[in-house]
């Protein structure tokens, strides 16, 4: 490409002609980031699904830099999603860096930041050179997570460090709309309004744009077909596309529940190991989590039933069920979520299910070392007394056989506490619930 082409590319996306969207501030990765990539020396890889604000985010750290005295010259950001750039190969990233220095001109090592890097063939070796020659402080993201840890892996061990972002957090959601909530004054004044945006929180799930949008079915329909056409099958060369499809509308209609690929064989009538095959492409596209369930034994983990989990619940109601029949394992996938947003940022938590062979039944195991942390049920009706008394007693034997007293039953309304077995169990409605998740207090 020619020198002026690349370099107009470049300024529409970078800040030296004046200030460009950096969207609303995601505080929480930008303060992890901002740590990250001043106190390790790093390559930084921010990883995660498709429209879950990855670019924004980057833009924004390339904003508090640029905030707290670092020169905007000493700040290059590439978005590869241009369909400007042509040919992508490292050979670009040379010439980008070319240019970069030739019209720029940086004053120091300089920050760059690469956007959609996966699209990009052999990106990893220069990469790894810039870092390993000291030329510059790099921070990448993508969309495909088998694509970055297996090159990372085995390119750059040693050299990185991943921090996944999710769609939004309930907290950021109501930024979003204007709300936010700092005291329990704050919580009482606006609590209509709360309950009102919680509800389509649940129902239309949380990725930015769709946020803010009243077209909010038609953006979920265009990001599924993007992530089943784009990320999955043109990616994969898959060629079992209606295969595909039924196995995506299964899971997506069928979170939280309990799910062996030879059962699927059965209800599908698709071979275990495309089954196997397939689910495995759709948790590196973060379209579907699985989650194990716990056991100190690993060939136990191993072998029982995985429960499947969505990157949002917009995206099960627009695809898979109706929202109001299902909002019980909405419910459950939400706070799988929130408890994944926890593991990126504290990568030593471990996330489980726990079953017995009565088939008594915890959602959430929370592990950190050798240790378990908590104990979370979700039910969504606790005032049925069948029901609350089922929940219970799965509760209190999975207190005894793990050891664990710290014990949360997540509600839809419910709020207290209930005494178990000499211990008291803590009851908090989802809404609230979630508010606490990044770390505030209210009341």
């Amino acid at each position: 490409m020619d020198k002026r082409e690349i370099f107009n590319i470049l300024d529409r996306w970078n800040e030296w002609s004046g200030p460009k969207d950096i969207g609303l501030m995601r505080n929480t990765y930008i303060d992890r980031l901002e740590g990250l990539i001043n106190g390790t020396g790093h390559i930084i890889t921010i990883t995660g699904p498709r429209r879950a604000g990855k670019s924004y985010i980057m833009r924004q750290l390339a904003r508090r830099l640029s905030d707290k005295g670092v020169k905007k010259e000493n700040i290059l950001f590439v978005n590869f999603d241009d369909p400007r750039f042509l040919s992508l190969d490292s050979k670009l990233l040379s010439q980008i860096y070319d240019v970069y220095r030739e019209f720029i001109s940086p004053t120091d090592m300089p920050y760059i930041f690469l956007d959609e890097i996966q699209e990009v063939e052999e990106w990893e070796k220069w990469v790894r050179m810039m870092h390993e020659l000291k030329k510059a402080r790099i921070i990448v993201s993508g969309s495909n997570a088998h694509l970055l840890s297996r090159e990372l892996g085995t390119l750059l061990t040693g050299r990185h460090i991943d921090l996944t972002v999710f769609p939004l957090s309930f907290r950021e959601y109501l930024l979003f709309q204007g709300i936010e909530i700092t005291s329990g004054i704050d919580l009482e004044r606006n609590r209509p309004e709360i309950m009102g945006h919680f509800r389509r929180y649940m129902e239309h799930g949380s990725f930015p744009e769709v946020s803010l949008s009243d077209k909010k079915m038609e953006i979920l329909l265009g990001y599924f077909n993007d992530i089943l056409t784009k990320d999955l099958i043109n990616r994969f060369r898959i060629r079992k596309t209606q295969e595909l499809k039924a196995l995506v509308k299964y899971y997506l209609s069928n979170v939280g529940n309990l799910t062996t690929f030879s059962s699927l064989e059965r209800h599908l009538g698709i071979t275990a190991d495309t089954i196997d095959k397939f689910t495995g492409y759709l948790e590196d596209v973060y379209l579907i989590f699985q989650l194990k369930r716990f056991s100190f034994k690993v060939r136990e983990q191993e072998k029982s039933p995985r429960k499947i989990y969505a990157i949002d619940t917009g995206l099960c109601n627009s695809v898979g069920f109706r929202f109001s029949e299902n909002i019980g394992r909405l419910a459950e996938n939400i706070v799988f979520l929130a408890l994944k947003r926890r593991q990126a940022i504290d990568p030593r938590i471990e996330l489980y299910y726990w079953k017995d062979p009565q088939h008594r039944e915890v959602d959430f195991v929370i592990k950190d070392g050798l240790e378990v942390k908590a104990l979370i049920q979700v039910c969504w009706n606790i005032h049925n007394e069948r029901t609350r008394k089922r929940e219970l007693r799965s509760l209190q034997k999975a207190m005894k056989e793990l050891k664990c007293e710290n014990t949360l039953i997540i509600t839809e309304a419910a709020e207290g506490e209930e005494k178990l077995n000499g211990y008291n169990v803590k009851m908090v409605p989802l809404w609230k619930w979630l508010l606490f998740e990044d770390g505030m207090t209210v009341g």
